[in-house]
Parts: structure tokens; C-alpha cells; sequence
């Protein structure tokens, strides 16, 4: 599992219980270190899988892709292509998308078909019945990511 935002670390500790390896990016440098600290004192072998890294979510983690699964906790006005890249055939990852008063959270799937194409479809999981609000997904400087 590939998690983009890290922010306080619960999310990727409740992972690490239910998957062997989970890799969560975070971009805010001092809420990295400190949820550094937090993993640190966290006991247990389901913690020691949890790969941590401070960088620029929009690019992933290539190096130890693909994944199976993706959750990004930010928002993007479109989907990252590292992360669509990067993303497992058969795999899935949910990612909020739109601007910020009207944020839909798409499930984006991997397929292969019976001739080998491989395509992308894309699903609100809410089929237009709730719109989400997630913080943006940033550039190292704090500006948000755009086309």
C-alpha cells in the first residue's frame, strides 16, 4: 500500500495491521519528523513495516512500485500520472479530486483486457450523492498542484 500524506501517522499504523508493507509519503517536513518520532515509539513487528519517507506525494514512491493499492489524503485538480503509473494492473487507489468546494472521491482501477490493454477507469464512490473536502496536494513550496 502506497499512502500519500501521512499527516498524524494513524492512518498508516491502522494499515500496518492489515497488510505486510505500507509506504506513506509526507511533504510537510516538521509534521514528518514528528510523526517519525511517534513510529519510533510504536511497538510491535505490523509497525516495522511501515517504510516512511518526506517528499512531494504527486511522484509516489517509483522505486518500489507498483502497488496494489494507493490512498492519497490530499486533493489534486487531476490525477497524478506517477501515481496512475505506478499503480498495480488489477490495483486500485482512491484519490479526492476537484477543486476545493467541489471535491469528488474517485476509486481509480487498473485493467488489463483479454488482449493486453491496459486502461484506467475511474468511479465517484459516491455516484454524485456527497462531495468530499480534502487540504491540496502541494508542491515542496506549499503551492497547490495544478494543470
Amino acid at each position: 500500500v502506497l499512502e500519500i500524506g501521512t499527516g498524524s501517522g494513524y492512518q498508516a499504523a491502522v494499515l500496518a495491521h492489515l497488510t505486510p508493507h505500507v509506504y506513506t509519503v509526507e511533504i510537510v517536513e516538521p509534521l514528518a519528523a514528528e510523526t517519525e518520532q511517534v513510529f519510533a515509539g510504536l511497538e510491535g513487528a505490523d509497525y516495522a513495516a511501515i517504510h516512511r519517507r518526506t517528499g512531494d506525494g504527486y511522484y509516489g514512491w517509483p522505486e518500489e512500485a507498483p502497488f496494489d493499492r494507493i490512498i492519497v489524503t490530499a486533493a489534486v485538480d487531476h490525477i497524478p500520472p506517477p501515481l496512475i503509473d505506478q499503480l498495480a494492473v488489477g490495483g486500485r487507489m482512491l484519490i479526492p479530486v476537484g477543486p476545493p468546494d467541489a471535491q469528488v472521491l474517485l476509486e481509480v482501477t487498473k485493467v488489463a483486457d483479454a488482449d493486453g490493454t491496459v486502461r484506467v477507469e475511474r468511479r465517484d464512490v459516491y455516484d454524485g450523492r456527497a462531495m468530499v473536502r480534502f487540504v491540496p496536494l502541494t508542491h515542496p513550496d506549499g503551492t497547490p498542484w495544478s494543470r
